[in-house]
């Protein structure tokens, strides 16, 4: 019955393993990956929504409208493959793939576009009295030089008359005609046209209002006069359509055609009915087109309008001498786009360069695949035969996480890269953990064999082997059973099931910390160290069980043990039982060295400030690859000498140049940029990082919260498991340990910035996973021991788990490696902080996490394990004795 039983569970297994890799097979052979900006080169810009100044409140709902009118505006701009989504309620992420200068998209996305038609009421006075135009970081419409309005150009002058002629006076054709048959230029007929012939200054050239209170705004026209502005006549969202199209007549200037809805063509007529009324050359004959507090047109209406008769047909045309085919483009499609519902402001903006995102993925597969390799060859070493099935689990791992991320439709970014390669340091913990406790089983099957033999047993036959191996329970004479493989793999695997189950929860707090609190790249790093650490799971507990039960069961391997790799302990684990040093008679020296690290690691976060990323600060970062080598001494005069002399200039990458600044506009940026290539020959910008103030506040807060939250969810987790009094010395330990690593970037004065707060977390899972391991063991020595002293059992606990952890480290140390040495420089200082904090991590479990555990102890009052399993003595001694019958055992 077992051995069916035990047949029946591992071709379960098996068949399951078989389905998850042709089903991650599958899915990453048909569905290709979603590659994030800083991968695929492109630009990622957050805008915000506020308010509006109507009362609309900035909610989800509002927002998505908002969402709707960006996405015409980008379709009209031609950008293939943009995405629009929204983050929260008032937040929009606009990723655009291959645009390399996004100047032109911010613009057209932070506009309001808040399109209005107004009558024009006089001029102001030159003191400037009337209404001033509101202030603030308004953008500017594409054209402020738009200079005529006018009813569409039609070839035969009949239909022209029909229409009402133009609102411009004439044609663009006759236009251009009379100024080049009279010698004036264009702006010289309109100031005569409008009466300003007579060296009038902006301001005069007019009344004022008659009525000062139906002002309702003050605006310069394309010359620098005052208009004022009646009540809106017409709003934007009365446009029909608006086209840029090239003059019907002359084929060589561009215009927009503006069409009306509804009652627009009615307000329409009225508005230039009402302009018909005043006398030609008096200002309040002109219809002032307003966009985003800009008046981009304000023509004269033809003297053909009749006075109150206007003009009907519904549609107008924009003409501008410096329209160009982009400029006009533009215009149309702010016009045609409509009025956002909300303001928006841009928050942040990243944009990468393609070589740089092929570049980051191609040194990120290298450091992969290197990290595995020498992983690999590590753990074959180690554990031989199983080590190298376990090297085939871990190709399967590899398989599986890619899978799930794509299938997904999750974002690869490269810190997510980084967290899909670190998590092959979770695969190998785990099968680390099982390999060891298969060997100490494997032991102890081979002490009570030896006992029996000395006992006077005979070997049992091969059938009584077998029977005692599926556990079977027969009448026959007492027989010593030799050790055996496979049970000591599965048993092995059941006593080593907590402590992995506890690592991996303690890996997964962290990424879903990442995922909630962190944004962008580093977000997307919580995502794969999340999928990567379910994978590792699967790939440890059931692909590698699956290998490794079939290869034991083998007759070679039966009769060869040795080469299985888990028949005896390693010889370093040897060498410390034999041995038995007292590394808990030094915990007083251990938590004074401790002391000692972390006042180090306070006073260089007074001596030396912490250089804030510009994530954290706001501002904006820009990498500059130049054409002639360059020093950063040179870079920082020429910077300084641009007119930002506080900008922060560094080497970045393979002599690459890296500038740091406040909040600046594109054109102090492009400012930057000329003034490099100016000096190094040419200067072409790779990437750039724009971050609001508002937006570095927010991340800031959140990097904190997330590190609070961890401490505390870490310790709630582990009290919950274990013993309050382990899980607060874990905790202070993961303290020390934190303190080690910002202590070591404030001294070397490295950038905290988001990609650091992702080692952070990192450094808290792998530190809290090493922990827990000892702890673990701790409970299990004290459930079997229940008069040796605390200090004896914890001292035992961590020489059992030396071997592991030594494994373990040195397969981590191998990918932090290799990422760091071939990741990049984006990836540089992630690895030096996951390499210190992984090695601190390791030494801050046996010198400050074990001595604090044994010092708490005394308070706390949680009864011993080995009393709560004393509660079932009864029913695991039943079960123990028929084990015991059933394999021949002496206890």
């Amino acid at each position: 019955m077992s051995t069916q039983a035990g047949a029946s569970a591992r071709w379960a297994r098996g068949i399951i393993s078989l389905i998850i890799v042709l089903g991650a097979f599958a899915a990453a052979w048909f569905i290709p990956p979603k590659l994030g900006l800083d991968l695929s080169g492109g630009t990622q810009i957050v805008l915000q929504t506020e308010d509006g100044p109507d009362g609309t409140p900035a909610d989800a709902e509002n927002t998505d409208k908002v969402i709707e009118v960006l996405r015409q505006r980008i379709d009209s701009l031609g950008v293939s493959e943009a995405t629009m989504s929204r983050s929260g309620s008032d937040r929009i992420i606009v990723e655009l793939p291959g645009v390399q200068d996004p100047t032109e998209a911010a613009d057209i996305l932070g506009q309001t576009a808040q399109l209005t038609f107004h009558p024009v009421l006089g001029v102001a006075p030159s003191g400037g009295a009337g209404i001033a135009p509101p202030t603030g970081d308004n953008a500017n419409a594409p054209s402020s030089e738009a200079d005529d309005a006018k009813a569409p150009a039609d070839a035969a002058k009949e239909k022209e008359d029909d229409k009402g002629g133009d609102s411009g006076g004439k044609d663009a054709k006759d236009e251009k005609k009379d100024s080049g048959d009279s010698g004036l230029s264009d702006e010289q007929l309109q100031q005569m046209l409008q009466g300003q012939g007579q060296g009038q200054p902006p301001g005069g050239g007019g009344q004022p209002a008659e009525n000062p209170e139906d002002v309702k705004l003050t605006l310069p026209d394309d010359q620098g006069q005052q208009l004022q502005l009646g009540a809106t006549a017409i709003k934007g969202d009365k446009v029909a359509s608006a086209n840029a199209v090239l003059d019907s007549t002359t084929q060589t200037q561009w215009q927009v055609d503006v069409s009306f809805r509804g009652d627009g063509k009615e307000q329409w007529r009225k508005l230039t009915g009402q302009a018909a009324c005043n006398p030609m050359g008096d200002p309040k004959r002109r219809v002032a087109i307003v966009l985003d507090d800009k008046i981009i047109s304000a023509p004269e209406v033809n003297q053909e309008v009749a006075c109150d008769t206007g003009m009907s047909g519904g549609s107008t045309t924009i003409t501008s001498s410096t329209f160009t085919k982009e400029s006009a483009n533009e215009l149309a499609v702010l016009i045609e786009g409509g009025s956002l519902p909300l303001p928006v402001q841009e928050i942040q903006r990243q944009t990468v360069g393609p070589t740089l995102g092929a570049d980051a993925i191609k040194a990120s597969f290298i450091a992969g695949g290197v990290g595995i390799l020498l992983t690999a060859i590590y753990i074959c070493l180690a554990y031989r035969f199983v080590g190298f099935l376990a090297s085939i689990a871990l190709a399967c791992y590899t398989l599986i996480a890619y899978a799930a991320l794509v299938a997904l439709g999750a974002t690869l970014t490269l810190p997510g890269l980084a967290g899909f390669v670190l998590a092959i340091g979770m695969a190998i913990d785990a099968n680390v953990l099982i390999f060891e406790r298969a060997r100490e089983e494997h032991q102890q099957q081979k002490k009570i064999y030896e006992s029996n033999k000395s006992a006077g047993m005979i070997d049992a036959t091969e059938a009584e082997t077998e029977q005692a191996e599926a556990g079977v329970l027969s009448r026959r004479r007492r027989r010593a059973i030799p050790p055996n493989l496979q049970k000591a793999f599965v048993n092995g695997t059941q006593k080593a099931w907590s402590a992995v189950i506890d690592t991996n929860i303690t890996t997964l707090i962290a990424a879903a910390l990442l995922f909630f609190l962190a944004s962008g790249n580093v977000q997307g790093f919580g995502v794969t160290l999340g999928l990567g650490t379910l994978a590792s799971m699967i790939s440890a507990l059931i692909i590698a069980r699956v290998f490794v039960e079939w290869a034991v069961r083998r007759r070679v391997v039966r009769k060869h043990p040795a080469i299985s790799g888990i028949s005896k302990i390693s010889g370093v684990r040897a060498w410390l039982i034999e041995h038995n040093p007292n590394l808990m008679k030094l915990r007083k020296v251990f938590l004074g060295i401790a002391g000692l690290v972390v006042v180090i690691a306070v006073i260089g976060a007074v001596v030396r400030p912490a250089n804030f990323g510009v994530e954290f600060t706001g501002g904006r970062v820009m990498d500059f690859t130049t054409e002639q080598s360059i020093s950063v001494t040179d870079a920082r005069q020429t910077v300084s000498d641009a007119g930002f002399p506080s900008a922060v200039v560094q080497k970045s990458g393979d002599g690459d140049i890296a500038v740091r600044t406040g909040p600046i506009s594109d054109a102090d940026a492009e400012k930057i940029q000329n003034a490099i290539g100016d000096e190094a020959g040419s200067a072409d910008r790779v990437s750039d990082e724009k971050i609001g103030p508002s937006m570095g506040n927010e991340l800031r807060n959140k990097a904190v919260i997330a590190l609070i939250a961890a401490l505390a969810l870490q310790l709630v987790y582990l009290a919950w498991r274990f013993r309050w009094s382990f899980g607060l010395a874990t905790m202070i330990s993961l303290a020390f340990n934190l303190s080690v690593v910002i202590g070591l970037f404030l001294w070397l004065g490295k950038p905290i910035d988001g990609v650091f707060l992702a080692a952070l977390l990192s450094v808290i899972g792998f530190t809290v996973n090493d922990a827990v391991v000892v702890m673990d063991r701790i409970r299990d020595e004290w459930a079997r021991d229940s008069k040796s002293s605390f200090v004896s059992i914890t001292n035992t606990a961590i020489l059992h788990t030396l071997p592991r952890t030594v494994n373990t480290t040195i397969g981590g140390v191998f990918i932090l490696a290799t990422l760091a040495i071939f990741g990049g420089s984006s990836l540089r200082d992630f690895s030096i902080a996951m390499l210190v904090g992984l090695i601190t991590g390791v030494l801050s479990t046996i010198t400050v996490a074990a001595p604090l555990a044994i010092w708490l102890q005394k308070f706390d009052t949680t009864e011993p394990p080995h009393v709560l399993k004393e509660k079932k003595t009864k029913q695991r001694r039943e079960m123990r004795s028929a084990r015991e019958q059933t394999d021949g055992a002496v206890v």
